[in-house]
């Protein structure tokens, strides 16, 4: 789905963590209302407790970013919507392992970057993830103007799709997610050094990939 709407994992009788099973909302436990403005900590921490309709927040919270990672990496709505899925079935899963020390959204665009990669290598899909909208003018009404930037923006997808791993998750969280080197880090367990290096190296690649294009 294009808005990137999630099912629910405990739908599946999944878990979070070790926990398994419905548990009873317990007297005098958040109410359910005011998940929507308790910050993200407090919601991990309820969910925890087994009070599903804190990780419902979440979702609705993330779900809009994180489907935009997964389609920069896959450039269609059907593998984003799964991808999306896959990773709010696995912060669910996981949710225990999240202890607190970055904030949730980047644990979440680990998960996800992590689950494009790995469905991008196991099936061999080819990134669509620059859009010509990043690069040109998409106001221009000449027909000829815009076969041309149509074929300029298949021209960078084509070379985005042989950029190393690094350097194509440096470059979408840069780019279009407008993550600051120090955020990039977090997200993919390296030094801010590191990502400022991927991410020179990535345009530079990049330059040399499209060639004489045009």
């Amino acid at each position: 789905m294009a808005d990137g709407s999630v099912v629910r994992p405990w739908a599946a009788g999944l878990a979070p963590g070790q926990w398994t099973g419905s548990v009873s909302r317990p007297e005098g436990e958040m109410a359910a209302v005011s998940f929507e403005t308790a910050d993200d900590q407090a919601l991990v921490s309820a969910c925890l407790d087994g009070q599903n309709a804190a990780f419902d927040v979440i979702v609705e919270r993330h779900r809009r970013s994180v489907y935009q990672i997964c389609y920069r990496f896959v450039g269609n709505d059907e593998d984003a919507s799964d991808l999306s899925q896959e990773t709010f079935v696995k912060a669910w899963r996981g949710l225990r392992a999240f202890k607190g020390q970055a904030q949730l959204s980047t644990w979440l665009y680990r998960i996800a970057v992590n689950t494009c990669l790995n469905r991008v290598q196991a099936k061999g899909l080819s990134t669509e993830a620059i859009e010509h909208d990043a690069f040109e003018d998409t106001t221009a009404d000449d027909p000829g103007a815009r076969v041309l930037r149509d074929e300029r923006a298949r021209a960078v997808r084509r070379a985005i799709a042989q950029l190393p791993n690094k350097q194509r998750a440096t470059l979408i969280l840069r780019s279009y997610q407008d993550l600051s080197h120090r955020e990039i880090a977090a997200v993919l367990g390296s030094s801010v050094g590191a990502v400022k290096a991927n991410f020179f190296h990535a345009l530079s690649n990049l330059k040399k990939l499209l060639g004489s294009e045009p």
